[in-house]
């Protein structure tokens, strides 16, 4: 079977882009990351993109390639919420494997900061992920959810509101090392404690801001024009849309995920050198990684509190920030993780970059309230 290689990634600074839209942000990460793959728009066959909140085009793939001058054979959108820009990156490697595409654009951006309507209209947007009848009419919002899914976190495993803020510090210090973050100010836990509650027990510096920004991945089967890192695993779970209908509040589908990512690689959570894991909240990080077993249940923010997922730690997470504090722009801030890992891989995360370049990462994307989980793992050739 054809391997899938990593041929370039390309992004742009994540915070306030005031005047662009949907478009020029894809347009701009697109430009990057075919300059650092050393590519045109003719290598480019197949076009992959997900959804934006500021330009809701039913036809957001095709759109895109006509406006950026791409002649692709396969062209198709997607919409998994966070999980989308892990799941636009899994099928190009499906796309690439099943010889459907030679080489495979993956693009996202999206103004979401500075739309019209800006935060507040994204918020309402947003909240509509939430059950028709018996969540949205009561007022329920995306932070509302997390919110009770922290009080349920914290009694079972006895954490406190200091030790989510952990992860909140820890994010923050990635982003200084970050030219693009949105979020750079330092904060210490007792400013996040000190913080506006938004939805008891999470405060502002426990969400992710909302931010404009672009990401682009160019996935291709010609090692040759690659960087040396490969798709090794992919892996999917979706074991329920709404959090009322949830059959479990400790097994949410990241698990489940992640193993079928790890068993394709042959590898397993012991292996990963370096990770990228989704952080809408800050309980959304210590969830997902005790969930995927990359900490032990209760313990995710003791580690980061130990200095285990800095640059030096024993697994580096989210050098780059996080959407926490390098910001969120929709499909384009799950697919800020990927392309942080793989600078990580390439030793190119500059100020960020681990003492040694790592040889496995790992990277997962959830969307919804912990609904739609995707998986993947990288390694070098």
């Amino acid at each position: 079977m054809t391997t899938a290689w990593i041929a370039g990634v390309g992004d742009t600074s994540f915070g306030r882009h005031e005047g662009v839209d949907t478009l020029d942000l894809m347009s701009a990460a697109t430009r990057a990351a075919l300059d650092d793959a050393g590519m045109t728009r003719a290598d480019v066959d197949g076009v992959l993109t997900g959804y934006s909140t500021a330009m809701p085009h039913l036809m957001l793939a095709s759109l895109f390639a006509e406006h950026f001058g791409l002649d692709p054979s396969y062209c198709h959108s997607m919409q998994m919420g966070g999980g989308t820009g892990c799941g636009l990156v899994m099928l190009a490697k499906l796309l690439v494997e099943s010889g459907q595409c030679d080489t495979v654009l993956v693009a996202a951006g999206e103004n979401r900061l500075t739309s019209t309507g800006g935060r507040d209209s994204v918020i309402q947007t947003l909240a509509q992920v939430g059950h028709a009848t018996q969540e949205v009419p009561f007022g329920a919002t995306i932070p509302g959810y997390y919110g009770l899914l922290a009080s349920a976190y914290m009694a079972a495993y006895g954490i406190t509101e200091e030790d989510l803020a952990e992860l909140a510090v820890l994010m923050r210090t990635h982003a200084a090392l970050h030219p693009g973050s949105h979020l750079t100010d330092p904060i210490t836990v007792a400013d996040v404690m000190a913080s506006r509650p938004i939805a008891t027990p999470l405060k502002l510096l426990d969400c992710c801001p909302i931010s404009d920004g672009g990401v682009a991945v160019i996935v291709t089967a010609d090692k040759t024009r690659s960087k040396g890192v490969r798709l090794a695993g992919a892996g999917q779970a979706h074991q329920h849309q709404h959090i009322s209908a949830a059959p479990s509040l400790s097994q949410f589908g990241g698990g489940p995920a992640a193993a079928r990512a790890f068993a394709q690689a042959g590898l397993t959570p012991k292996d990963v050198e370096v990770a990228g894991v989704y952080d809408s909240f800050t309980i959304t990080a210590a969830i997902l990684l005790e969930e995927i077993g990359l900490a032990e249940r209760g313990e995710a923010a003791a580690r980061a509190r130990a200095g285990d997922f800095g640059p030096k730690g024993v697994l580096p997470l989210n050098t780059h920030g996080g959407l926490l504090s390098f910001g969120h722009s929709g499909v384009a801030g799950g697919m800020a993780h990927f392309v942080e890992v793989v600078r990580q891989m390439l030793g190119k995360a500059d100020a960020r970059q681990m003492p040694a370049r790592p040889e496995i990462g790992f990277v997962h994307g959830d969307g919804g309230i912990l609904s739609s989980h995707v998986s993947l793992l990288l390694t070098q050739s």
